[in-house]
């Protein structure tokens, strides 16, 4: 992975690698940010989870919501109520396609709490919180990733994370490595076909490959 600089080239990247390697995969494109909420002695406490969802797929879920009939890109205050939690409904076993680790070890999240939903200038927009079951050690660096491992979904971060509290915390986000995420799923792609695998019920789980990984340092309390 590569630190990023450049948040605007890389989202660009990313959608150019995505169009070539995977013609089947993804099928919603997400915008995210996330900001991570310190408690009152700076150290982590939940994340507030951010999604942006593309026109398309916005467009098709409005429509069997049945709202925006005339297709104007927003809904009036009485249709608003019908949004709410639209992404909430969670399936036993999701993980909400937010990926917290510390020295290769997962960290439990809550499920999703205090979510918000909204549609504007054609797309919709949610947010939700999730604290931390488990909390990362102080002075040890941690990461989150937001990725769809069967990269049904593609997540695109489009700002740097927010430290909400006191600031001890600091993050660096690192991009994919794009040409070896290409050629490892074009591998295990040749590899599905040949063994006479279905490539939409059997698509490898290369999210992750393709995903942008935040790496947080937050200082121990003092």
């Amino acid at each position: 992975m590569a630190l990023i600089t450049n948040r605007m080239t890389s989202a660009a990247l990313a959608l150019c690698v995505v169009g070539q390697v995977a013609q089947a995969h993804p099928h919603i494109f997400v915008e995210a940010q996330f900001d991570l909420i310190l408690d009152a002695n700076g150290q982590p406490e939940a994340l507030r989870i951010y999604w942006e969802y593309d026109p398309f797929f916005s467009m098709l879920l409005v429509s069997d919501l049945g709202l925006d009939p005339s297709f104007s890109g927003t809904v009036t205050e009485a249709e608003r109520p019908r949004l709410d939690g639209f992404d909430m409904n969670w399936i036993d076993g999701y993980h909400g396609d937010t990926h917290v680790a510390q020295d290769g070890r997962a960290l439990g999240l809550s499920g999703p709490v205090d979510w918000t939903s909204d549609y504007v200038e054609g797309q919709l927009r949610s947010s939700h919180l999730r604290r931390f079951d488990e909390l990362p050690e102080p002075g040890v660096e941690w990461t989150v990733s937001i990725h769809d491992p069967s990269y049904y979904t593609s997540y695109t971060l489009t700002t740097i994370p927010k430290v909400i509290g006191d600031a001890r915390c600091e993050m660096r986000i690192f991009e994919p490595d794009w040409d070896a995420a290409g050629t490892q799923l074009d591998a295990a792609l040749d590899e599905l076909l040949a063994a006479g695998g279905d490539m939409e019920a059997e698509f490898p789980p290369v999210g992750a490959l393709f995903s942008e990984e935040v790496r947080i340092l937050c200082a121990p309390p003092s």
